[in-house]
């Protein structure tokens, strides 16, 4: 097990702290298949959302607070019925635009792994106005469920009324719509072609400017993260920390990346190199490759 989550198994009840600690070995990132997930059920007798909201200790474990020390966990429910935790990243000496919220780093890792859509969030904390946000451009925003200690479940819609989101910018196809662009890279650099594939899932409605980032480790395991906007800008989360947020919950140290790609767009209306090169410059000693792509004609 990995010695993380020793301190949050003192919180889960006691059936739950011994059968989840054969999951929680060195290769656990966060991610609980639905299968897995009815084991512990029918373990613990405790039915689904109860055991979610049991689980988030767990999921606070994967925090990196380095700024607040305030440990967030959120979980995301699929409609597959796998579960996807996330939690809060600080990097240190950066403006706090650079933060990711534990309801961004649970959705990303839901988005990454492929998941089509989301049904429900699971958080210890309320999720405050930008999470709401960043919840609003998913597909079904709206209707997705906002689980909280002690409290009724309710749909984002109560927590966000009267939302400004995708279709008020003529955007029909929101965040985990599946992209099928077309930017082309000649490479045979697997960790270069990681990031072409990462870029041409990547979600830009509002300024084209697709992007993606990879982060090879210093045992060849290659992590990646993707741009995706929000009609509200703000909230859009950067490639670099998606990146960075798949590497905690992957059980990596910042030390061990050992090259950073990142490719854009190059009909992109801006550039996310800037914010890339500070945030990867916050955390490690490594320059940050940037190749442009260019859409197929």
């Amino acid at each position: 097990m990995q010695d993380r989550f020793a301190p949050a198994l003192n919180q889960l009840p006691q059936e739950l702290a011994t059968a989840i600690v054969p999951i929680l070995n060195e290769q656990f990132n966060g991610h609980i298949s639905a299968e897995q997930l009815a084991n512990l059920s029918e373990q613990t007798k405790l039915e689904t959302n109860e055991l979610l909201l049991a689980l988030l200790p767990i999921a606070a474990a994967l925090a990196s607070p380095e700024l607040s020390q305030f440990f967030v966990g959120a979980i995301v429910k699929g409609r597959s019925g796998n579960i996807y935790m996330g939690a809060n990243l600080e990097l240190p000496g950066e403006a706090l635009f650079h933060t990711v919220h534990a309801e961004q780093s649970a959705i990303s890792h839901a988005w990454l792994a492929g998941e089509k859509h989301i049904e429900a969030i699971i958080i210890n904390f309320s999720p405050c106005g930008h999470c709401r946000q960043f919840i609003n451009e998913l597909i079904e925003g709206q209707d997705v469920t906002i689980h909280l200690p002690n409290q009724r479940p309710q749909k984002l819609s109560h927590y966000l009324p009267y939302a400004f989101g995708p279709a008020d910018l003529q955007v029909t196809q929101p965040l985990l719509t599946e992209q099928n662009l077309n930017f082309v890279l000649p490479s045979d650099d697997p960790v270069i072609i990681e990031a072409l594939e990462q870029l041409n899932t990547s979600y830009a409605p509002y300024t084209q400017s697709h992007g993606a980032v990879t982060l090879q480790m210093a045992d060849g395991k290659i992590l990646c993260g993707r741009y995706a906007e929000n009609a509200a800008f703000n909230p859009s989360m950067q490639p670099m920390q998606m990146a960075l947020t798949n590497l905690v919950r992957s059980n990596y140290q910042f030390s061990d990346i050992k090259r950073a790609v990142l490719i854009e767009s190059a009909a992109g209306k801006i550039s996310l190199v800037g914010a890339a090169m500070d945030a990867l410059h916050s955390v490690a000693a490594v320059e940050l490759e940037h190749l442009v792509a260019e859409p197929q004609t």
